[in-house]
């Protein structure tokens, strides 16, 4: 893949460009773009459609979310184990096109039990092909390459659900039961498109075939046996709960405990989505290195927990000292997010046995599933119930996460410069 001198910073733009360049990762952006347009309008109608047109309480759907986010915690190992055995190609088409006959057949959920049943499908379906993804992009790329790959796919899967919830807007528009299910079927149909897509990947992403005539190489122990690689999914999983404080927390807050109008949860939204969009690819660059990465990860942890202090202090503060100090925690929010998922992308990658990449980027992404399941209980525990005490809590608890990721990244460092 073309490379940019380190001298020089080139625009978004560009950098897009140049890492497009690579035919494989063209081919994943594409895909990703397309199918991130219809996840943006299936995110933003769901919860209103079961709320509105099904009938179902704040509870069940929080159960719903809860339940399909347990499921999605299994398949996540799943799918990189079945990446290690079969096809990955061909099993990352059949996951992305179950998930997008899922996702229309959302319309057809007339009660709470039918709803839990989609919903397990389509999540357990969606992580599935996450840790396939990662197992095709960890075989299809090498060194920095691999970081650069997810940074890529990041910033096109954000511009994707932008671009799909803008589109969801004219359902909203409309109010009707109707549109609603016609944009929900719309954006299932986009997933299908996408998978037809992925079929033009090159065989070599998928796991190296044995020949029957030689033994097959030995692949060492299960991740799970590897205390490292299960400390670091854990801790990933734990910081990777600013996600959901991000999602609930958040606009809880400035809605209920800050003077701040409910319109600056629409732009702290914006916030996060242009540092992601201009800043995640240039600042993944290094990450490969495991002790670079590790320190970027811990200025990841710092900055979030100056961002939960400056959300605590807005609580109390006047209107506009509140949308100052908001904004900032957001950019700071913002900033923790990139870097913490760059470094914890190099470390996923540069720490698993590359025999078993499949299985490897499943654990990982079940410490990312765990994450989501878990933090809208916590988020609940700590901010909703306790307020400024609840984000001191939050901040102790990123910082300690992001702590443990650097010594095992240090640790990693020294044990390869010793070898």
């Amino acid at each position: 893949m073309t490379t940019t001198p380190a001298d020089t910073v080139p625009a978004p733009r560009q950098t897009l460009r140049v890492a497009l360049s690579d035919p494989t990762l063209k081919i994943l952006a594409s895909a990703i773009l397309v199918s991130t347009v219809g996840r943006g309008i299936f995110l933003t109608l769901t919860v209103l459609y079961f709320s509105r047109f099904v009938g179902l309480s704040a509870v069940e759907i929080a159960v719903i979310l809860s339940v399909s986010s347990g499921v999605g915690v299994a398949t996540s190992y799943l799918g990189g184990r079945l990446a290690d055995r079969f096809s990955a190609r061909r099993l990352l088409v059949g996951m992305v096109a179950v998930q997008g006959l899922a996702i229309a057949t959302y319309t057809f959920a007339g009660n709470f039990i039918t709803a839990v049943v989609i919903a397990c499908i389509t999540v357990g379906v969606d992580r599935g092909a996450n840790a396939t993804r990662s197992a095709i992009i960890a075989r299809a790329f090498d060194g920095p390459n691999r970081v650069n790959a997810r940074a890529v796919l990041r910033t096109i899967t954000n511009l994707g659900i932008a671009t799909g919830g803008m589109i969801a807007g004219l359902a909203l528009l409309a109010g009707t039961a109707d549109a609603f299910r016609g944009m929900m079927i719309s954006a299932g149909v986009v997933y299908i498109l996408s998978a037809l897509h992925l079929r033009r990947l090159p065989t070599r992403v998928d796991a190296p075939r044995h020949d029957p005539a030689n033994p097959a190489p030995k692949r060492g122990a299960s991740p799970f046996r590897d205390r490292r690689y299960v400390l670091l999914t854990g801790l990933s999983g734990i910081f990777g709960m600013q996600f959901g404080l991000a999602e609930m927390g958040v606009p809880l807050w400035i809605s209920q405990d800050t003077s701040a109008p409910d319109l600056l949860i629409s732009v702290v939204l914006v916030i996060n989505t242009l540092c992601v969009v201009l800043l995640q690819v240039p600042l993944s660059r290094g990450t490969d290195d495991p002790r670079r990465a590790g320190k970027i990860v811990m200025t990841g942890g710092a900055l979030m927990a100056v961002a939960c202090a400056l959300y605590a202090l807005a609580g109390g503060a006047p209107v506009i000292a509140a949308v100052v100090l908001l904004c900032g925690a957001a950019l700071l929010h913002s900033f923790a997010e990139i870097l913490s998922q760059a470094g914890a992308w190099g470390l996923s990658f540069e720490l698993a046995n590359p025999l078993q990449a499949g299985a490897y980027q499943g654990m990982f992404g079940m410490g990312s599933a765990l994450g989501a399941m878990l933090a809208p209980l916590v988020v609940t525990a700590t901010v909703v119930d306790h307020g400024p005490l609840g984000w001191a809590i939050l901040a102790v608890v990123f910082l300690a996460s992001a702590a443990g990721i650097a010594l095992i990244a240090r640790r990693a460092s020294t044990t390869t410069a010793l070898a």
